[in-house]
């Protein structure tokens, strides 16, 4: 349901007998604009989604009883019943007797059988306005161990009055579970001997009771119940493995189930993961369908193979001697108990079928995320009110559940190449390293070298695909990367201002020691950069303006020195900062960062200051007999011994 983005807009659904058991509600905002904004200076906009529910509920409903008939009368209302489905119940006949109406020809009655589901609803509906009888609706492997909702509705009119009798018949299903008797190991041999595969399964009658009203079938067992052992490994995460871990026995005459426990109301956030294996020499020409499915089995092989039971589409698996293996993957399945019915299918020869066995290996898993997203995603858990669930988080343009879905994502090359022009952009700031080496800025060709690390290295393994170098963890890195971006604007503009060595390097020390405590408090905050750009800048302007006025001139007084250092680096750094703001996007972000990479480093180049005019930076005036030097650095006001 699409909501308006008017003020306070409401939409509302109606949902008529909704299926018993956990609705969820999920709020999505459109995708967002794959333009990267710096923070701070986008309006932010706050989305309040809040569900309201209103429910309604039947006070009379009456209870049908297996094989008795019940009478009703219909007019205006319809009526409401329900009848207990028990365990291992095959078949459901709701059949229509004795009806009568005032004017109208056969029964104008219509039975909606079930409870409504999004998104599909699988409702059956039963309509006996043809004059034809009997007036039935079978319905196989209804949900088992719960009520089933029976709702009649009366179509002769408003002032019509109808009679009829509904009966409910249960066919039920004889059982036999599999039993496994005791192994005994030693305790030399223990590991070894543990492998149960030998082990040969022992047929049992199932001796649980299907209900007051409930009948035995009097013909053969209609499944072999395996029974399945549930081990929780951890949040969302569970295996299932049969008894003993022995191989389960297919046959062709019955199916083989196992039951799949997922009813706990913490299983619906995962990924129920099914693998079935087979020896190819055994199955022969023969196949082996197998079926997946919600609150009941599939029993009907004989009949019908597209695993539908009576409310749920179930899920199909095969197996033959050309495909041995087979797979299936059920995200985030539903707060129910899960059968898996297999049974070997002989269709050319079912003779040869009679006496054939067929040993299946099955790898049933609840995990959170299949095969943890692959190497291009990354598996997420999230809680939400309570709800806790998992999914993927998908990078360099692969989608899907589990990362595997190509059709936008990046090629190996196209990955290779944004690495390269992230990191090796980054060489650019080789030039104001070396420029302040020439100068004797010492500090300042640190800071840069500083910079051009852990840039270097942070993009390195900031990348989304299989070109990445992590030296260090990723925080630690981006939080230098950040830093260093930092301290270098800090630095550069303060160095332009020419203050007194010892003012100049308080600031750098007091500068760094901000720019640290605003990123570890907000480090994708925009004042950041832009504070201590700003406090610098004033800083340097006055000193500029102190300079023009106690000089009588401008300053810097070199028309060459604004014409081919100063104008070209301003011009790089503002063309730097309005790509960062304005241009940057996800799609072009590899090679627009490189080329603020480049402006930012070749702005610094250009703006750092020159030296001062008549100086030697190192100077050595005298020599001591000793042979060690007292060299004095004019412009640091430095000695050192050498």
């Amino acid at each position: 349901m699409p909501l308006s983005a008017m003020l306070l807009s409401n939409t509302s659904i109606n949902v008529s007998h909704p299926a018993p058991g956990d609705w969820f509600v999920a709020a999505h905002l459109p995708p967002s604009a794959e333009k990267i904004q710096m923070k701070g200076f986008v309006p932010t906009c706050a989305y309040i989604f809040q569900p309201d529910m209103l429910v309604t509920r039947v006070v009379e409903l009456s209870i049908m009883e297996p094989d008795v008939p019940h009478p009703q009368m219909l007019l205006s209302h319809p009526g409401y019943l329900k009848i207990f489905i028990p365990e291992y119940t095959q078949e459901l006949r709701l059949e229509l007797q004795g009806c009568a109406s005032n004017g109208s020809l056969g029964c104008p009655v219509r039975l909606t059988v079930g409870s409504a589901t999004l998104p599909g609803n699988f409702q059956k509906v039963l309509t006996c306005t043809s004059p034809t009888w009997p007036c039935r609706l079978l319905l196989p492997s209804p949900p088992w161990d719960r009520w089933l909702q029976v709702t009649a509705e009366n179509l002769a009119g408003p002032h019509e009055a109808v009679a009829f009798s509904a009966v409910a018949a249960l066919t039920a299903c004889k059982p036999w579970r599999m039993t496994y008797p005791p192994v005994l190991h030693s305790s030399q041999n223990q590991n070894q001997s543990h492998s149960t595969s030998m082990v040969q399964p022992s047929l049992g009658p199932s001796y649980r009771d299907l209900g007051r009203n409930g009948r035995w079938d009097g013909g053969p067992f209609c499944l072999l119940s395996y029974p399945v052992i549930r081990e929780d490994l951890d949040v969302v995460s569970v295996r299932f493995q049969p008894l003993d871990r022995v191989r389960v026995t297919v046959r062709s005459d019955t199916p083989s189930v196992m039951r799949l426990r997922l009813n706990t109301g913490m299983d619906s956030g995962g990924s129920l993961t099914i693998a079935l294996r087979t020896n190819q020499t055994k199955i022969g020409n023969s196949t082996l369908v197998a079926c997946v499915n919600a609150a009941s089995p599939f029993l009907s092989f004989n009949t019908s193979h597209n695993c539908s039971t009576a409310f749920f589409q179930g899920y199909r698996l095969s197996l033959s001697a050309s495909s041995h293996k087979a797979n299936l993957i059920i995200p985030y399945p539903e707060t129910e108990n899960w059968y898996l019915s297999l049974q070997l299918l002989c269709p050319e020869s079912p003779e040869d079928c009679e006496e054939a066995r067929v040993q299946v290996e099955t790898t049933l898993y609840l995990m959170p995320c299949l095969d943890d997203c692959g190497p291009y995603g990354q598996c997420l858990l999230l809680r939400r009110h309570g709800y806790l669930y998992a999914g993927c988080s998908c990078k360099a343009g692969w989608r899907g559940w589990s990362c595997t879905d190509n059709s936008t994502a990046q090629t190996e090359a196209q990955q290779r190449a944004a690495a390269l022009l992230l990191t090796l952009s980054n060489l650019m700031f080789l030039a104001p390293i070396a420029v302040c080496v020439h100068r004797s800025l010492l500090v300042e060709a640190s800071v840069y070298a500083y910079t051009m690390f852990f840039s270097t290295f942070y993009h390195a393994c900031d990348q989304p695909g299989k070109a990445v170098l992590c030296i260090l963890n990723y925080d630690t890195l981006q939080y230098c990367d950040f830093l260093g971006s930092g301290v270098s604007t800090w630095v550069t503009i303060l160095c332009m201002a020419r203050l007194k060595m010892v003012v100049k390097y308080v600031l750098f020390l007091l500068g760094t020691l901000v720019i640290a405590m605003s990123l570890q408090l907000d480090r994708r905050g925009a004042w950041n950069m832009m504070g201590p750009c700003l406090f610098a800048s004033v800083i340097m302007v006055s000193m500029w303006v102190y300079r023009c006025g106690h000089r009588r001139q401008c300053y810097p007084r070199s028309w060459q020195r604004w014409a081919f250092y100063l104008l070209p680096g301003i011009s790089m750094a503002s063309v730097g900062v309005a790509i960062y703001t304005y241009l940057m996007t996800a799609d072009n972000y590899y090679y627009t960062h490189s080329i603020w990479h480049v402006l930012l480093a070749g702005s610094a180049a250009l703006l750092l200051p020159p030296r001062e005019e008549h100086t030697e930076p190192w100077a050595c005036p005298q020599r001591l007999p000793c042979h060690y030097q007292i060299c004095r650095n004019d412009q640091d006001e430095l000695y050192t011994v050498t």
